[in-house]
């Protein structure tokens, strides 16, 4: 088959289509139902095969027809995609050798009715082609639409796999460079398509030499992309960028013109979302790790991280229920203004510089918040955090910021005072009996928003404050003992963990 020097205008056209164009009159009378048109010529040659692109519906008249199954069989070789047959003025009828040959070599015969000129039906197959054109276009818009949205999710990774899963109908994955799944999304694939994958995301992300970043001395570039087929089932893998030797892999059980483009758009916005951090903050992180792990005090580091004195800690929970994991906690971090992000089990904790007023909702995130701190009162300020996540959990509110105790009469106390006067009250209770009853009287007593916020059954909840009655031997129904106990356990330091 010729080689074609430029791709098709449109996606193909069904040969269903055309034939359902009632105007022209256009009747199948041998070969196969389906094939896809991807051009009109037409031609009175003996053997047009040197002029053919493929995928081709051929027009013609059979004014040199001689050999009917070698000219069929020529026409398949050069890879048209049907033969339209246009009866008078030479032929009255289609000739039935013609109709034997393209039975036999299975193309699409199509009988051209005396009154339906050649040009209508180029005419015919060329609107169809823009017709078709045009759906793609929207088609890709959408799916562009989709993506960008999914992008701006709390979790930007997972949602923007799940979309292009929707939009492609398929399995797409995010592989590392030895084949690691990270993440995944649409049904199943089987475990040779897998391996295939797997084989794909090695040959575009290959692995980084050690002892340095970058491909060795000689070393072939590798592809920015790769495919495969198994069984009717298409393989892809395309490199991201960002320099984490990250894959992205697609199984589809067809290939549309629009789908590349979309992928692309795809590669395009995860390299995005999973590329690092770069930059002077990038450094100065980088800088303070090293200068904490070789002794240096947290005060001292400080400066490298932030030009300010305050810090506000966020604890954050998907709001779905969902773990979180680095790529979404990242996110997360940025969307706050913050590249210091960690996930601690399926709690996200973001350290801020500044104060808590700059932090607000983000939607699908519970938040907790801390008040502002130095960075010597840092754990003081990730305990406020976490206890504004309980309360944000227990009142089903998005995001709760720790307040303060107001002054007042709590305020003519010395806080030295008042702190040696709630730790000798406050002696007979466990750091966990001591939080539990924190909550539960910030919750107002109530069950169930305490197990909530807790995370442990209700009972566990009466249990534990019935404890708490017993070892301080007071009735924790009376208002002046909540008071009392609500004063001491907010002046109480936590012990350190």
């Amino acid at each position: 088959m010729p080689d074609s020097p430029a791709g098709p205008p449109a996606p193909p056209i069904p040969l269903a289509e055309l034939l359902g164009r009632e105007e022209l009159g256009l009747r199948r009378i041998a070969g196969p139902e389906h094939a896809d048109l991807l051009w009109v010529h037409t031609s009175e040659m003996a053997d047009p095969y040197p002029y053919l692109l493929g995928g081709e519906l051929l027009l013609t008249a059979g004014v040199q027809l001689a050999d009917a199954d070698t000219y069929v069989a020529r026409l398949v070789q050069a890879g048209a995609a049907a033969l339209g047959f246009g009866v008078a003025p030479v032929h009255d009828t289609v000739p039935a050798a013609l109709v034997e040959a393209c039975d036999r070599h299975g193309l699409p015969l199509l009988e051209v009715p005396p009154e339906t000129r050649f040009t209508a039906v180029a005419r015919a197959v060329w609107r169809l082609m823009a017709e078709a054109r045009h759906r793609e276009l929207r088609r890709v818009t959408r799916a562009q639409q989709a993506l960008a949205t999914a992008a701006a999710r709390p979790d930007p990774v997972p949602a923007v796999l799940r979309q292009l899963a929707v939009q492609l109908e398929g399995r797409v994955a995010l592989l590392t460079a030895d084949g690691g799944v990270l993440h995944a999304a649409g049904g199943r694939s089987a475990p040779d398509v897998q391996t295939a994958l797997a084989r794909l995301a090695r040959m575009v992300t290959p692995a980084v030499p050690s002892g340095g970043a970058g491909s060795a001395p000689g070393r072939k570039p590798s592809p920015s992309s790769a495919t495969d087929t198994r069984g009717g089932t298409h393989l892809f893998a395309y490199a991201l960028g960002g320099g984490q030797g990250l894959a992205l892999a697609l199984a589809t059980p067809r290939r549309d013109l629009g789908d590349h483009t979309v992928a692309g758009i795809a590669v395009v916005l995860l390299s995005l979302l999973t590329a690092p951090h770069q930059g002077a903050d990038a450094a100065g992180r980088s800088a303070a790790l090293v200068r904490l792990l070789l002794g240096a005090a947290p005060q001292d580091v400080a400066p490298l991280l932030s030009d300010g004195d305050d810090w506000t800690v966020v604890h954050a929970r998907r709001a779905d229920g969902a773990p979180a994991d680095p790529l979404n906690a990242g996110a997360l971090g940025a969307a706050l203004g913050s590249a210091l992000s960690d996930v601690d089990r399926e709690t996200v904790r973001v350290l801020i510089p500044g104060r808590h007023e700059a932090v607000g909702p983000q939607p699908g995130w519970t938040l907790g918040v801390s008040g502002p701190a130095p960075v010597t009162a840092l754990p003081d300020a990730d305990t406020q955090a976490s206890r504004a996540l309980g309360h944000a959990e227990a009142t089903r509110t998005p995001l709760t910021a720790h307040r303060p105790g107001i002054g007042g009469l709590a305020g003519l106390i010395p806080a030295d005072r008042a702190e040696a006067h709630a730790r000798a009250l406050l002696a007979p209770l466990t750091e966990p009996l001591a939080d539990t009853l924190r909550c539960w009287l910030s919750l107002h007593g109530s069950w169930d928003r305490t197990a909530v916020a807790l995370k442990v059954h209700r009972n566990t909840v009466r249990q534990r404050i019935a404890r708490c009655a017993t070892l301080l031997d007071m009735d924790l129904d009376d208002m002046d003992v909540r008071t009392e106990l609500w004063f001491a356990l907010r002046d109480r330091r936590p012990s350190p963990r």
